[in-house]
């Protein structure tokens, strides 16, 4: 038995508006979390000295990151839980990184995207930049953050999804605010 994508649920956003903390403080109400991708293969790649890093090699980084979160998206469906599971960035998030820095999306990603299916609201992080800070993982600007979050709140909506903007305030009304408009 598979698990219910009604119960796949993605938050997404610019980088350091606040998704992994909010992933925490889901995580302490005993809530299934799964780790964003890119930050992963960010430090294995540093660690490493391989080059699918973005300041390096965005092609290589967006072909290791869709990789990675398809196999991380097949391994969470196929377990059998009604439980609610909130993914720190979705497959589609790589297909936003890869319009945001002109990278042609071929075709077999776009399909395979269509094809992996979450629950159809998406909880988007606005920028916030009380809260942004860079860190060896992430170099981008403030304004990278900003265009990072135009980029995926358009490109779930073009794959039709809704997109629930989860307001600037504190972590644990954050995470009560998500879990007010499951369903």
């Amino acid at each position: 038995m598979k698990q219910n994508i009604s119960t796949l649920y993605i938050i997404t956003g610019g980088p350091g508006a606040g998704k992994t903390t909010l992933l925490d403080e889901l995580s302490r109400h005993e809530l299934i979390t799964v780790s964003e991708e890119g930050r992963r293969i960010i430090k294995e790649q540093m660690d490493s000295g391989g080059e699918g890093l973005p300041w390096l090699n965005k092609e290589l980084f967006a072909e290791m990151m869709f990789e990675e979160s398809v196999k991380t998206y097949l391994r969470i469906s196929q377990t059998t839980s009604a439980e609610p599971v909130f993914f720190d960035r979705g497959i589609l998030d790589t297909l936003g990184y890869m319009k945001l820095e002109n990278i042609p999306v071929p075709e077999s990603m776009e399909v395979k995207a269509r094809e992996m299916i979450y629950h159809n609201n998406v909880f988007i992080l606005p920028p916030w930049k009380d809260i942004y800070e860079n860190d060896p993982e992430r170099k981008q600007t403030f304004e990278k953050s900003m265009l990072t979050f135009e980029c995926m709140n358009e490109i779930y909506q073009e794959y039709g999804y809704n997109i629930i903007e989860v307001p600037k305030i504190s972590v644990e009304n954050r995470a009560r605010f998500i879990l007010d408009r499951l369903i």
